[in-house]
Order: C-alpha cells, then sequence, then structure tokens
C-alpha cells in the first residue's frame, strides 16, 4: 500500500468545507487594457452591472465578520476600477488583507509609493517570460516592458517582498531560472501558477501548456525550491514522487471560490461557467448564505469516491488533480487531469465535449501602451 501523504488527515478534515473561505478571489473587474490569450475571465470590456462601491464594501463586511483573512483581488485590471484605493483601504481597515494582482501599466511611481505605506497590503505583478519575446507573445506587445517598469516603482518605493506572478507555459518553463533571479532583482518573491483551459486558455491550452517531459522538470524544479510560491496550482505533480508544498488540495468550494465583477459566486477562480456557479453576493443572505448553505458549496464538500484514479497508487498524492483542467478539456470530473503525469488522462481528450467557456468579454481592438507610467 503507498505511503499516506504527508498532511492528508489536514487535507481529509479541509475537503469538508469551513465556515468560511480560508481566502477568496475577488475579480473587481472585467475591464482590461490587455488581451493576455490564456485569460481565465476572457477580460476587455468592464460589465456595466458590476458591483457598486457601496456593494462591495459591503461584501467588505460580510469577509470581515466571516474572518476571512485575505482576499486575492484581480480582474481584468484591478487599476483601472475609479474606486480601487477607496475599496483597498477599506479592505485593510476592516483587517481583511489585500492580494491583487495587476499587469502593471498603471502602477505609476505615485500609485507604488502609495501601496508601499499601506500595511495588510500584498501586490503580485504578472510577467509570463525572462524575455519580451516570450511574454509579449502572451501578453500583447509592450506588457514586458510594462511589468518590469512597475517592479522598479515598487522596489524603488521600498515595497519589499512583492510578488513576480508567471503563469508557467511549453514557452517559458525552460526561463525558470531567469524568472527567479529577475524577481531577486526587485527584491520580489517568485509565485507560478498553472495554465489553465479557461476563458480565452480554452483556446491557447494546447499549444501552450507544458509538454510531459517539461512536467518531470517543473516538478524537480519546484521540489528543490520550497520557498517559491505556487497556491498549490501543481499538486497534480506530486504523483511523481515526494509531495510538493502545500496542502495539495482541490478547495473548490471547500477552502475557497471566487467572486466575480457582477457578484456570481463560482466554485473556484477556474471554473468561471454555469455549471460551478452557486448565486450570487446581491442575493438573499449575501455571500454568506452562498458560502454556508449553496446546493453547489455542499456537493462539493461531500465525498467523492474518486473514480478510476483511485485504483492508481498516485492518488493519494494528486487526488485526480484539478478539477478546472479536466472540465474544460471535457474529461470527466472523477477521471484524470489532463496533465496526469502518468498520461492517464490523454486518451481521453477530445475537441468535441468541450464546454464553452464563459461571456466573453474581450476588446477586439488592440490597445497600444503607453511608453511611459
Amino acid at each position: 500500500m503507498p505511503a499516506r501523504a504527508p498532511g492528508s488527515a489536514l487535507r481529509d478534515e479541509l475537503a469538508r468545507g469551513l465556515d468560511a473561505p480560508i481566502c477568496l478571489t475577488w475579480e473587481l473587474t472585467y475591464a482590461c487594457n490587455l488581451a493576455c490569450i490564456h485569460c481565465l475571465s476572457s477580460s476587455g470590456r468592464r460589465d456595466p452591472a458590476e458591483l457598486s462601491t457601496a456593494e462591495a464594501m459591503a461584501l467588505v463586511d460580510e469577509l470581515a465578520s466571516m474572518q476571512v483573512f485575505y482576499v486575492n483581488v484581480g480582474g481584468g485590471e484591478p487599476l483601472l476600477r475609479p474606486d480601487f484605493f477607496e475599496l483597498l483601504e477599506y479592505a485593510v481597515s476592516h483587517q481583511v488583507g489585500v492580494k491583487f494582482s495587476t499587469n502593471g501599466t498603471r502602477l505609476d511611481r505615485a500609485k507604488a509609493a502609495r501601496l508601499a505605506a499601506m500595511d495588510y497590503v500584498d501586490v503580485q505583478v504578472s510577467l509570463d517570460g525572462a524575455t519580451a519575446e516570450v511574454n509579449d507573445a502572451v501578453r500583447g506587445q509592450g506588457s514586458y516592458r510594462a511589468a518590469r517598469r512597475a517592479m522598479e516603482h515598487l522596489a524603488d518605493a521600498g515595497f519589499e517582498g512583492f510578488k513576480l506572478s508567471v503563469v508557467v507555459t511549453r514557452h517559458n518553463v525552460s526561463q525558470l531560472d531567469q524568472l527567479e533571479a529577475l524577481a531577486g532583482q526587485y527584491g520580489a518573491q517568485l509565485r507560478l501558477t498553472r495554465l489553465r483551459p479557461s476563458g480565452r486558455g480554452a483556446a491557447s491550452w494546447a499549444e501552450l501548456h507544458p509538454s510531459r517531459s517539461q512536467q518531470h522538470d517543473l516538478y524537480r524544479w519546484l521540489r528543490d525550491r520550497p520557498w517559491v510560491l505556487t497556491g498549490d496550482s501543481f499538486f497534480h505533480l506530486s504523483a511523481l514522487g515526494e509531495p510538493l508544498e502545500g496542502l495539495n488540495l482541490c478547495g473548490a468550494g471547500r477552502v475557497v471560490c471566487l467572486v466575480d465583477p457582477v457578484g456570481d459566486v463560482y466554485a473556484c477562480p477556474f471554473v468561471i461557467h454555469e455549471q460551478f456557479r452557486a448565486g450570487n453576493v446581491r442575493g438573499p443572505g449575501g455571500f454568506t448564505g452562498v458560502w454556508r448553505s449553496s446546493a453547489l458549496f455542499r456537493s462539493l464538500r461531500e465525498p467523492t469516491s474518486g473514480g478510476a484514479c483511485t485504483s492508481c497508487g498516485s492518488y493519494d498524492a494528486c487526488r485526480g488533480g484539478c478539477m478546472a483542467a479536466k472540465f474544460f478539456t471535457g474529461l470527466p470530473l472523477d477521471g484524470p487531469d489532463p496533465e496526469c503525469v502518468h498520461g492517464h488522462g490523454e486518451a481521453g481528450l477530445s475537441d468535441r465535449d468541450r464546454p464553452a467557456p464563459a461571456a466573453d468579454h474581450s476588446v477586439r481592438v488592440p490597445v497600444r501602451l503607453s511608453a511611459r507610467a
């Protein structure tokens, strides 16, 4: 019998769900001035029905009452909301920490100094290549230069320990050493996340996701660098041997969820699809009612059999992998991950039966980035 994975007792407890999420992702707006080809939310155009300032503050009040420790704020580009700093200051004044992701294009020196002066705030600057050639092919021309400039502003402002956030692709996986060195150049910490076939990523996943041999290389690289943050993105790789750092758990609807710009609540940031919509914060009971009472979240917290994967000796390490990756590649939710390191998921991949991504907010006209900020 395979050895029980370290921390599995805690993992099993968390799988039954908590009274409040450990953290949640909150997409403040679909507005974005980039058009990244792997964007999970197909962002670009602002939704006119997005939560107002007052409604957003009411959600913060709920999160504070539930004792949610922090929220991951994203978009779109959150700095495009005119009330961004108002909401940020309101959250931290109510002891709700904020980690927000930005493409860096709107993060000038003044904003960097303002952020550096705040407590309970962390910043993640997105960059998907150690060179402009690799990054800009995914995120758009000029985005590499803009992200580097934003990191310079944060470093100059004395913002220590901000994050350089990278979505791992087959084109940048060979640049991980360079990306780690780049983060260190600015006093930042490297954070890697997994590419999911959600949003615009549904169309680019086949070309962008790392090959099986690259997945093995990535596992060894991460195993040797426990200080690199991953947010449990790569628990499917733990089937290769020693579990990676983290809970190695799909926390969808159990310990994490997503609130989108119009207040819809989804099981996780990577399954923005009607099938995984649990409710809306504008409804009776607000966010608290959705988290604690929705039928979807209750079903996700029930014990599952693991399907065909339970016969695999690696199941206790990887738990079948990522629900979102399976769903958007048309694989059964109780089957193997499409990037199963043993290759069990590849045979079931097909262009037929793939769910269509949620509403597309993309802007079709390319956006020019300013040379200055």
